[in-house]
């Protein structure tokens, strides 16, 4: 059912193909050939000349002398080709008009048997080849139609002994036209498949890049819910701690902890479903019920990438001062990338990070040595977080309001330089 359908729709809009592809006024520029350029196009003009001289010769030959008609017709369907090259539907027809007028003003010398000549013949071939590179198939089975029944018009009217150029130009005439349409499919079907490839890769990177945000948006999940944890429990302890606290002390922070319960509970519904498109492997780790790691633990994280075999050193400038939980997390993680990427692409390589405390916030600098040896198959990267690279540190460090700089070094290394903004109280210094 849905074939006949199809075959249907076919059908009907055939009549539409065929007038948009075969318009005279049509321009379709034939395109360089990748590894040939205009070469391609230089081989059609030397054939058509060397076509002509022959269909001269020949006319010559059986004529003594050519008529100035014939010869004309002659010129005009050795240059049907080289107008194909830009304009292949007006080529179409322009040697389809004179292969007519050739036959008819060329029947009293072969008696209509030969309504076409061999070196004829081989310029509509490629003038039909040159059609079916770029028109639709229905289009290219109606020019191979209009060719046929222009030579059998050309012989009807004449005795016909036998045809004797009429089926040859027939094979040939079919021959070019599922070649070119052949060679069309195998490139519209190349075409297709790269566009695919672009779709899938951009799906792909849009798919890391809601992961990412979701691994993020769990771990602040778990920041934002153990702070309102600890407001709310501070609230409903504050009362004990009062040797005799008055009605309104007590209903303020009653009032607290239950903003903070209703807090804790929205933000539950609405981030914690984000816990379900984890891996059900960090259940069983306990991964995903973990405290989130602070710059506290870097230290922990060297040395984790230290037994990896990357030759790591730490640096702190700055006075350290605590930040904010998104901070302090974003900061970690950033740095728990960028050494893992060295482990992975950067085997044999020397790192050092390095850590600057300033008025503005912090800034996170990871650099590491050009590799020592070729890079072998991805091993795990410290801590055995997943993460998608650059694309994370730029998510976390977009949203902080923050700058990333990455990129290779002169000297073949690698270099990741994060500044995430944590301007300094006044009241804590000058």
């Amino acid at each position: 059912m849905r074939d006949s359908a199809r075959w249907q729709g076919a059908l009907r809009a055939a009549p539409g193909v065929i007038r948009a592809d075969l318009r005279p006024g049509r321009r379709d520029p034939l395109p360089r050939h990748r590894l040939l350029g205009r070469l391609a196009h230089g081989h059609v003009v030397l054939f058509c000349v060397l076509m002509g001289i022959w269909e001269q010769n020949h006319y010559e030959s059986f004529m003594q002398p050519a008529t100035a008609a014939v010869s004309l017709l002659v010129v005009v369907q050795s240059a049907a080709p080289v107008l194909a090259l830009s304009r292949p539907a007006a080529a179409l027809w322009v040697s389809t008009a004179a292969l007519a007028l050739t036959a008819s003003l060329t029947s009293s010398v072969f008696g209509g048997a030969r309504p076409w000549s061999v070196p004829a013949i081989a310029l509509h071939t490629l003038v039909l080849l040159l059609l079916s590179l770029r028109v639709r198939p229905t289009a290219a089975v109606a020019a191979l139609g209009i060719s046929l029944l222009t030579g059998i018009g050309g012989v009807v009217p004449h005795p016909v002994p036998g045809l004797v150029t009429l089926p040859q130009g027939a094979v040939a005439f079919a021959a070019a036209t599922v070649i070119g349409g052949s060679l069309r499919a195998a490139r519209v079907s190349r075409t297709r498949l790269v566009e695919q490839e672009e779709l899938t890769a951009e799906e792909r990177a849009r798919r890391a890049l809601l992961e990412e945000r979701g691994r993020i948006a769990r771990e602040l999940h778990d920041v934002v819910a153990h702070h309102m944890s600890v407001i709310s429990i501070q609230a409903q302890v504050a009362p004990h701690l009062v040797a005799d606290p008055s009605p309104e002390l007590r209903e303020n922070l009653a009032g607290i902890r239950q903003n903070a319960v209703d807090a804790l509970t929205e933000l539950r519904r609405v981030l914690g479903v984000l816990r379900g498109d984890g891996a059900a492997g960090d259940t069983a780790a306990g991964v995903r019920h973990a405290p989130q790691p602070t710059l506290e633990r870097l230290g922990e994280l060297l040395a984790n990438v230290r037994a990896a075999g990357l030759d790591v050193t730490a640096e702190s400038h700055g006075e350290p001062r605590p930040l904010s939980p998104g901070t302090e997390l974003s900061a970690y993680r950033i740095v728990q990338e960028a050494l893992s990427n060295a482990v992975r692409h950067a085997p044999g390589a020397r790192a050092a990070v390095r850590t600057h405390y300033h008025r503005g916030g912090l800034t996170v600098r990871i650099t590491n040595s050009a590799p020592a040896r070729p890079p072998g198959p991805a091993p795990a990267g410290p801590g055995g977080e997943p993460g998608h690279g650059l694309l994370g540190m730029r998510e976390r460090t977009a949203m902080l309001g923050g700058e990333l700089a990455a990129g290779p070094t002169p000297e073949g290394g690698w270099e990741v330089t994060a500044t995430l903004p944590a301007p300094l109280d006044p009241k804590d210094g000058p």
